[in-house]
């Protein structure tokens, strides 16, 4: 694919579309409250809706790589878009609970192709030595998004109800897919040719998770995704009685600022893989703090202050370790699935644990997902160095 003429704009508009697929979760999760007065005989059936689509991320992420490798960047990013958009709509006219639960499965597929695609494309358009920054720009979609939801998304709901939502969503899709339309040259390049049966998926995922060069960005993902959601889920729990109402809204800002300020100066400096590390290490020297000071706050900023290293970098891993284009979107549908991995489990499984061993076995399994992160990029580091 040759390089749009403006690259920085590109960039922008795929960070924008990201924030789109960030919605597809996020629109969700602010109408929740409605949407449980709209639908009272859904009962906890209404939770599908939240969880369907990292169900899907968690099954086919890979196959979400292998398809947007062989059938197009371009056209598959504006086919997720649009797709997006009609799904959204659909669901502004508030059907019946199973089309409503139909449509989240669909919108899945519209997701996975969609945080596939855009960072990859990302990769392709940008020059080496800011392909960092944009990356970084990248990993911050799903913390904006929650936070503009939020911000924006509640009164709107409040005021016109959860239709309205949807709605806007559905506008905001399509109006990105005509943009990046314009903006995105065609590309005809098709890369993989797996037949898309069960033995070439599996044979794929095979091939990618033996890799130590397409897996660790993935793998070191699934240690970051068990811990984020679960703690800013958690952390009232634990921190009780001296968490105060602002700081689960602050915590994510804080890894949102640290990213596009520290993280992208040490992408200047450092490899991807070593700002992981660096991540990782902070990170549970940040654990450690707040298991041996429980009171003060500024562990816990701290924490989130580290994971935004691991958040910036690990996007940027993906081209540092994989050179093509094909094997770049393989890569992400990888990280795509083990994200949803982490988002699916690793909430029940904090609870869990909370519930035997209570705040100090908690945090301790915490530190234990970020040593693990650490030592499988380590791992991962010396296979790629003992290869021809």
């Amino acid at each position: 694919m040759t390089r749009p003429a403006v690259p920085a704009l590109t960039v922008v508009v795929l960070w924008l579309a990201g924030l789109g697929a960030a919605g597809q979760f996020a629109k969700i999760a602010v109408a929740f409250p409605a949407l449980q007065a709209l639908y009272p005989q859904a009962g906890t059936s209404l939770g599908l809706a939240v969880s369907l689509i990292s169900l899907l991320g968690a099954l086919l992420g890979v196959v979400a790589g292998m398809i947007v490798a062989r059938l197009g960047l371009r056209r598959m990013l504006l086919w997720g878009l649009w797709l997006g958009a009609a799904l959204s709509l659909a669901q502004a006219i508030l059907p019946g609970l199973g089309a409503l639960l139909a449509t989240r499965l669909v919108e899945g597929l519209s997701h996975l192709v969609i945080v596939v695609a855009a960072p990859t494309l990302i990769s392709e358009t940008v020059a080496d030595r800011w392909r960092g920054a944009a990356l970084t720009l990248w990993s911050t979609f799903f913390g904006v998004a929650f936070a503009l939801f939020a911000w924006a998304g509640l009164p709107l709901v409040d005021s016109h109800g959860p239709g309205a939502l949807f709605a806007l969503h559905g506008a905001w899709m399509a109006a990105m897919a005509l943009w990046l339309s314009v903006l995105l040259p065609t590309s005809r390049l098709v890369r993989v040719t797996d037949p898309l049966t069960w033995r070439a998926v599996l044979a794929r995922h095979a091939a990618i998770y033996r890799s130590p060069a397409l897996s660790a960005p993935a793998l070191g993902w699934l240690c970051y995704t068990l811990t984020f959601v679960s703690l800013l889920t958690l952390l009232p729990g634990v921190m009780e009685p001296s968490s105060p109402g602002w700081l689960l809204g602050a915590l994510p800002l804080t890894s949102i600022a640290v990213a596009l300020t520290l993280g992208v100066a040490l992408l200047r400096k450092l490899s991807a893989v070593q700002v992981i590390l660096l991540g990782f290490a902070a990170s549970a020297i940040a654990v450690a703090a707040l298991l041996a000071l429980p009171g003060p706050l500024w562990p816990v900023f701290a924490l989130f202050a580290a994971l935004a290293l691991v958040q910036s970098a690990s996007f940027a891993a993906v081209p540092e370790l994989a050179s093509d284009p094909a094997d770049r979107a393989l890569a992400n549908g990888a990280l795509a699935q083990m994200g949803n991995v982490g988002n699916l489990l690793g909430t029940p499984l904090l609870l869990a644990i909370l519930g035997l061993g209570g705040a100090t076995a908690g945090l301790l399994a915490v530190m234990t997902a970020y040593l693990a992160g650490l030592g499988l990029h380590l791992a991962l580091a010396r296979a790629r160095r003992a290869e021809p």
